[in-house]
């Protein structure tokens, strides 16, 4: 079984995060914690094998916190849960040995593929003896780096749910599915795929906009 502490300091998000894991086969929550120095200080007490660790906590950078567990001399994997999209802060993150990145927002989908590669990888590892070769050491490490494309619906990509999340966040009155299509230049029936998986997933929350003539139109907003 592999042991997870989940840091995250929104109580809500933890919560999800540690419903996340428990659904997931061979992985189990040890603990929950809201801050850098209760990482530090659970470490001393319980045995882990893997943080799941917000960047941005209360008291201390997640990369921070990181270092700071090398310091002490903690062997913890490290996988980002973070809204960070800066690349040089993923570079950092990587000089500090995180060995997975998830952005907020996810679907359970994209948590439990990354936690079963993160799985795959650790029992390959694991064996013991020496890997056969170099093939071999690089499929070890393509077991963390690949991407799962289950972890969207079929006909869905990344970067455009991406470019829907970006304008939704932007847009403080809301978005209609026509809106969205004008901002990025997709059509409205995709626009509204888009706005409705996030609204299905819980990432955003429709509402009834009433205009002066016609029908009232669905209005998402970021939750």
């Amino acid at each position: 079984m592999i042991r997870v502490l989940v840091v995250e300091d929104d109580p809500v998000a933890a919560e999800a995060h540690r419903l996340y894991v428990e659904r997931v086969a061979g992985f189990c929550v040890v603990g929950v914690v809201h801050s850098g120095g209760e990482v530090l200080r659970t470490l001393r007490h319980k045995e882990v094998d893997l943080l799941l660790l917000d960047l941005y906590l209360p008291d201390a950078h997640g990369l921070d916190v990181c270092r700071a567990v090398r310091a002490a001399g903690h062997a913890v994997d490290v996988i980002a849960v973070t809204s960070a999209r800066d690349l040089a802060v993923v570079r950092a993150a990587v000089s500090a040995g995180v060995v997975q990145y998830l952005l907020k927002p996810f679907t359970f989908a994209a948590m439990r593929d990354k936690l079963e590669r993160y799985a795959k990888f650790l029992a390959g590892v694991d064996r013991t003896g020496e890997a056969a070769g170099q093939a071999e050491v690089d499929s070890l490490l393509a077991t963390l780096r690949s991407t799962d494309t289950r972890a969207l619906p079929k006909g869905m990509s990344a970067p455009t749910l991406d470019a829907v999340i970006a304008a939704l966040r932007a847009a403080n009155g809301g978005l209609s599915a026509a809106a969205a299509s004008d901002g990025l230049g997709v059509s409205r029936v995709t626009a509204r795929r888009y706005l409705e998986y996030l609204a299905d997933n819980g990432f955003a929350v429709r509402r009834l906009q009433y205009g002066q003539i016609g029908r009232p139109e669905l209005w998402y907003h970021w939750a």
